[in-house]
């Protein structure tokens, strides 16, 4: 216990300080923990540890609450407005890179059958982990050629599961394959069954009341309740641990609760990410890397070369040349979920070890690779596509602009509501009270449940676009952690904060806050107001 407290210390330690390092250089995070997973297991000869299953299953769950995120993006009524982008693009991205990835292995390499199709089922599969972390980051999430990878990106998340199972009739012999599908289809009813019909009920059920509790640890508990059990149940069913967090998402997405589920969640995702990197990292055989170093450098290069062909192709279909081409570039790598999928052909012995190796090394150094490509995706495409498209650039940004936020909707904030509607002003409210996020429901006012101290909500409510934010609490530390976050995440918005005494002015008087409004001193104006006019 102590060495492995002592491993752990250290590794943390090395993350921190190179991603310190490369956050000044401007290199992605991944980048730092693929590093740290190379340096820990040869320094302190650790490489057999990138086979523990212990430490395999905590760094999964980095990929399952990174599909929960996404699930959380993803409800059904925007799964509808995608089915383009995620049913015809993605199957048949998979579809013909698997088929074509077969022919070269099979054909022309003269590789074995089982290993030639789970290999090429495996490079077809693109990263969710790195290229979604990206586009979400950098906001080109919203951007059409975002949108595009994303549809691509769950479906190939979705394909992973007839992939596995595949790999499991392939182990068995003899097996039936009628068998096997028709125990896969009745699973596969039975999971999203209980999780659409039962599991909604419960985990609605479960946010409310640790919502209306007010008691932010017990909210926390609830996510993750949920998504480890919904991931379990998957798992369960014989289907991935990433398939069950993701529904158990989409479900949520659903809700009111959506936004700050996924604020909360992301802490852990970001720590569990980290996880799967370093183990990346410690699955690097530097020795296999450099006997056949420009063996993995071409296949590299004409892996990625036959999916952006490809992916190119079938989005062009659809769309303009310049997004065509923006997703093509973004997914031409080989994703994470391909070291799942060559592990366990490897335990199966469906796959040579040092082939499974030699594949290892080729896909982590298509994840390195990528968010440098991704980072310079923009350049790369300019020297191609010389006109700037305006609908490539705007038409998918979402939310909108010039209106105003009220922070709160206590007292004061339904008054300021109540002004705002009456004048026929463009506003929102947010607020971290159930309580009031209900009273808000019932007066049919928009609001949104979330912590206005958390950068991702200000990214959801359009904070940056908005005329004004108006801050009515009455909590002088949460009014003060608002405010800071405001200020340095939109300071060009006007910022209106009521203040109930003279303390709490000069609390906030180091922050550059547009007004303070002091409800006393306004009372005592409007009451003298109103006695001169009677006067006269």
């Amino acid at each position: 216990m102590e060495s492995a407290l002592y491993y752990v210390t250290i590794a943390l330690g090395i993350s921190i300080v190179v991603n310190l390092i490369l956050k000044r250089l401007g290199i992605s995070q991944i980048i730092g923990y693929i590093l740290t997973g190379v340096t820990v297991a040869y320094a302190f000869d650790l490489r057999h540890m990138a086979d523990s299953h212990t430490l395999e299953m905590i760094a999964e769950f980095g990929v399952v609450f990174l599909m929960f995120t996404i699930g959380l993006e993803v409800s059904l009524q925007r799964l509808s407005t995608m089915k383009t982008d995620v049913f015809f693009n993605g199957s048949l991205q998979v579809l013909v890179s698997a088929l074509i990835f077969f022919a070269l292995a099979y054909g022309i390499l003269g590789i074995s059958l089982n290993t030639a199709l789970i290999s090429s089922m495996a490079l077809s599969l693109s990263s969710t982990a790195v290229v979604l972390t990206y586009l979400k980051s950098t906001k080109e999430i919203a951007r059409p050629y975002g949108q595009k990878a994303t549809g691509i990106l769950i479906f190939q998340d979705i394909a992973v599961i007839p992939i596995l199972i595949l790999i499991g009739f392939l182990s068995s012999g003899g097996e039936n394959i009628a068998d096997v599908l028709i125990q896969t289809v009745l699973s596969a009813l039975v999971v999203i069954g209980l999780l659409f019909i039962i599991g909604k009920r419960l985990m609605t059920w479960l946010l409310h009341f640790s919502s209306s509790s007010e008691v932010d640890e017990l909210f926390m508990g609830s996510v993750l309740v949920i998504v480890v059990a919904s991931s379990l149940l998957a798992s369960y069913a014989g289907f991935t641990y990433s398939l069950g967090a993701f529904v158990a998402g989409m479900i949520i997405a659903e809700t009111r609760y959506h936004h700050k589920v996924e604020t909360d969640i992301a802490p852990f995702k970001d720590l569990l990410l980290g996880t799967f990197f370093v183990t990346v990292g410690m699955k690097i055989d530097l020795s296999l890397f450099s006997e056949h170093l420009f063996e993995i450098l071409a296949i590299l290069l004409a892996v990625m070369v036959i999916k952006a062909v490809i992916i190119f192709g079938i989005v062009r279909i659809n769309s303009q040349g310049k997004i065509a081409f923006k997703t093509a570039i973004a997914l031409s790598q080989v994703g994470e979920f391909s070291f799942a999928i060559f592990a366990l052909a490897g335990n199966k012995h469906l796959i040579p070890d040092e082939l499974a190796q030699f594949l290892v090394l080729v896909v982590v150094l298509s994840i390195i690779a990528t968010p440098f490509i991704l980072a310079s995706l923009s350049r790369i495409s300019s020297y191609f596509f010389k006109d700037v498209s305006v609908t490539e650039t705007f038409a998918m940004l979402p939310g909108r602009q010039n209106h105003i936020i009220v922070c709160g909707y206590g007292v004061v904030g339904k008054f300021v509501a109540k002004a705002l509607r009456a004048e026929g002003v463009d506003y929102v409210i947010a607020d971290n009270s159930y309580k009031h996020v209900q009273e808000a429901l019932k007066d049919g006012q928009e609001v949104y449940f979330g912590d206005m101290s958390k950068t991702a909500i200000l990214d959801k409510l359009c904070t940056k676009e908005a005329v004004s934010v108006i801050v009515t609490l009455d909590n002088l530390e949460k009014k003060r952690v608002i405010c800071e976050t405001i200020i340095r995440y939109a300071p060009t918005v006007k910022l209106v904060v009521k203040v109930v005494n003279l303390e709490e002015k000069r609390a906030l008087r180091g922050l550059p806050i547009s007004i303070t409004i002091d409800g006393k001193r306004e009372v005592a104006a409007r009451l003298v107001s109103e006695a001169l006019y009677c006067a006269l």
